[in-house]
């Protein structure tokens, strides 16, 4: 059953990493071909220079996403000795790759290598001036990194005895209580009696 999980999220990380190849490459053909063919763009450094900057992460994260999401599959030499299943003369699957559609640093990557993409897709319709918008990627990641430790230090403030940060000493939320044992105190449920 588990050998069937593996080889589903397999396939499918093969089905997004071949599409992610076929987006980023048609991106960044019409750029060029656009570069080329508009005389108002003439493919010169100024042009380039922001390109290849810009571009630059988005081509990194999309060779990460490759060699840590494509899944590797035994050699058939090695597969007909140990008489487990032939996919059409290719050895069986060795790791299905990680997970592409995790959360957390994976999702974020997937944001960068989006926004990119729109910045690339925005520079071939409007020009040079669409790279600015690639400043949006730091401000997203500034803000997803503020959430991010500003949730895990709220809830590591009740770990030293202190209520939520920005309380003052607590008083506010009934004193440690919770909320769904108050609502039963206030029905007349059973009350708790503090020592």
């Amino acid at each position: 059953m588990a050998q069937k999980a593996f080889k589903h999220q397999a396939a499918r990380n093969t089905q997004i990493l071949n599409r992610t190849h076929l987006i980023s490459l048609t991106l960044h053909t019409l750029f060029h071909l656009l570069r080329l063919l508009r005389p108002a763009s003439a493919p010169t450094r100024p042009t380039y220079l922001p390109y290849l900057l810009l571009s630059t992460p988005a081509l990194a994260i999309e060779f990460w996403l490759e060699k840590t999401g494509r899944p590797s599959y035994a050699s058939a030499a090695s597969n007909n000795n140990n008489n487990n299943n032939n996919n059409n003369g290719v050895g069986g699957l060795k790791t299905c790759g990680e997970d592409l559609d995790a959360r957390g640093l994976t999702e974020w990557l997937w944001d960068v290598l989006y926004w990119s993409w729109g910045c690339v897709g925005v520079v071939c319709v409007v020009g040079d001036r669409g790279w600015w918008l690639w400043g949006a990627v730091p401000a997203y990641s500034g803000w997803l990194a503020w959430r991010t430790f500003g949730g895990v230090r709220r809830g590591m403030a009740g770990f030293g005895g202190q209520g939520v940060a920005g309380d003052g000493d607590g008083a506010g939320d009934g004193g440690g209580v919770s909320n769904r044992r108050r609502k039963l105190e206030r029905r007349g449920g059973q009350k708790m009696q503090y020592r």
